[in-house]
């Protein structure tokens, strides 16, 4: 009588059918799934800024502006030269503060390069202006 000798191999085609439907399933529910949009909470209570806080507000087209003290003018910048009058003012004041202000309509990374770019020039200081109002819960 003669022995049958066993098969050692896997069979892989189910699991290559399994893969291709998960496949499909995948590509089509792709599109369809909704990114959600950050609605960031204002607060009840925020400390006011320093009076010799320099603000640099970030306007939806992406155009800097740079307020020295609080009763100066605003002065429309480039990137370059915000961060180049900033030096300055930290070189001669190293515990200078720095404010970012900007609408919600402004990118979020709109104001994340910013403060990268002044946190890069050497301002240890730096602080992001809030809304006052009455936080939803």
């Amino acid at each position: 009588m003669r022995q049958r000798r066993l098969m050692n191999q896997i069979n892989v085609v189910p699991y290559i059918d399994v893969m291709l439907v998960l496949l499909v399933i995948f590509m089509v529910t792709a599109p369809m799934i909704q990114s959600g949009s950050v609605n960031l909470p204002s607060v009840d209570k925020v400390p006011a800024p320093p009076t010799d806080a320099m603000v640099v507000q970030v306007k939806p087209d992406g155009e800097l502006t740079l307020r020295q003290t609080s009763g100066s003018p605003e002065k429309a910048l480039n990137r370059k030269d915000l961060i180049d009058e900033v030096q300055a003012a930290v070189s001669a004041n190293p515990s200078q503060s720095v404010i970012i202000a900007a609408d919600k309509s402004v990118k979020y990374e709109l104001v994340m390069n910013t403060l990268n770019d002044l946190r890069n020039a050497g301002v240890n200081k730096v602080g992001l202006q809030t809304q006052i109002g009455k936080s939803p819960r």
